[in-house]
């Protein structure tokens, strides 16, 4: 029997179905762990993939990870061996203490092509960049991947401040405007830099290339001698050099090309990804339950992730902070109601219950960084990570402390009070 309704339990949130996945996985060790009397984080430890490559059964090949130091970092972070101390003091004070574990792991950087076609996609799941060096000397960076509120602009114009050294003023990122930027395949599945930012490098590369020869062709050098630093094409072992505004410049005027070279300074990149990418981590909550009210109050959250390399470490701990934010709202607050005729109550977000800053810890972030081999970035991506890890964090923490499994989501103050005293 199939059964057709609108009182969906799950829709694309943040982490798109990883949260939900996760959050069952975790509660299944959790519940493992009590019924086999084992430490949880230890419990996961001996189940850790050790060996990399590991191929999993449904097409994707964990590439690299070491997710023994995401958990121990998070132990160290939270204090693990005192919490039994903790539990007890609290316990002489009437609250109950608990402390929850989860593990994830998640696969981004949405990709390759050939992979999500035996699939059933209908597209590919490339991305393209265009790199444009304007005769000034300034830089355009055409990408199709969309920003809404991740700090693109930022990162981006990083990768190519780095590159060249110039003050990343000098670089302009154009996105969402189909106009300009004719194809893209769009931001979702922590994708952007994995495969946005490659191709954005691989057009770079494109670029650096053609202007490397004009600048050897100026300066009277071999095209192997120039090396690139500060802004300036630099003919290594000698004080000659030619900055990249005078190199742009002879890319238009062409006047002194060498010979065959078509004018101009602009380069297009498609980037389809090998592999997709895996970024894994440990979340340890800390929470402390008033069982004459069933509230539950934070004492500490801590994540220890894996994202490969930071290229923007603030942008990075802004992205985690949000998702946790979403993550601990599904655990305790935000809940889809419908009356009995199934229509929905909680329509709007004057209804629906979003987490406030009130509603939150204070997080402490660290980074167990191993390098995507992957892509030329190193990257992984972090944008749903705290989402998909840390509802089952708080779970475990609270059915800890009540000392009994029958609870779900969200734990609202009246649910776990029935859960304590029913």
């Amino acid at each position: 029997m199939t059964v057709y309704t609108n009182t969906t339990p799950v829709d694309a949130y943040r982490g798109a179905g990883r949260p939900e996945a996760s959050y069952l996985v975790e509660r299944l060790m959790e519940t493992a762990a009590r019924q086999l009397k084992v430490d949880p984080a230890e419990l996961r430890r001996k189940n850790f993939i050790t060996q990399f490559p590991h191929q999993t059964p449904v097409i994707m090949a964990y590439d690299i990870g070491d997710f023994g130091a995401s958990l121990d970092a998070s132990m160290k972070a939270i204090d693990y061996a005192g919490f039994p101390a903790r539990k007890a003091k609290a316990k002489a004070e009437g609250k109950l203490r608990g402390l929850g574990v989860s593990c994830y792991i998640e696969a981004c950087g949405i990709a390759p092509s050939k992979a999500v076609g035996s699939l059933g996609a209908g597209v590919g799941l490339w991305e393209s960049a265009e790199i444009r060096v304007n005769p000034v000397g300034t830089i355009e960076v055409l990408t199709g991947s969309h920003s809404h509120g991740q700090g693109h602009e930022t990162t981006f114009a990083q990768l190519i401040s780095e590159r060249l050294g110039v003050p990343i003023s000098q670089v302009q990122i154009v996105h969402g405007d189909t106009d300009k930027v004719q194809f893209g395949m769009g931001t979702y599945g922590s994708r952007s830099l994995a495969v946005g930012g490659t191709a954005i490098i691989k057009a770079m590369e494109k670029v650096e290339a053609k202007a490397k020869k004009i600048a050897a062709h100026q300066l009277e050098a071999s095209e192997n001698d120039i090396v690139i630093e500060n802004g300036e094409f630099k003919v290594t072992g000698t004080d000659k050099s030619i900055a990249l505004p005078m190199v742009a410049l002879a890319a238009y005027t062409a006047h002194n090309l060498p010979d065959g070279m078509e004018p101009g300074l602009k380069e297009t990149a498609f980037y389809d990804p090998t592999n997709f990418t895996f970024p894994a981590g440990t979340y340890i909550c800390e929470i402390e339950v008033d069982p004459a009210t069933g509230k539950t109050s934070f004492v500490n959250f801590v994540a220890a992730d894996d994202f490969g390399r930071l290229i923007n470490p603030m942008i990075v701990e802004g992205q985690v902070h949000g998702g946790l934010a979403q993550g601990i709202g599904q655990a305790l607050l935000e809940h889809a109601v419908y009356d009995a005729n199934g229509q929905p109550i909680t329509a709007s977000f004057m209804d629906y219950t979003m987490p406030r800053a009130d509603d939150l810890p204070s997080f402490k972030l660290s980074h167990t960084p191993t390098l995507c081999p992957g892509n030329p970035l190193g990257v992984k991506g972090c944008g749903e990570a705290g989402a998909i890890g840390s509802s089952a964090a708080v779970i475990n923490a609270i059915t800890d402390a009540i000392g009994h499994n029958k609870l779900e989501m969200p734990a609202t103050p009246d649910r776990v009070w029935h859960a304590i005293h029913g």
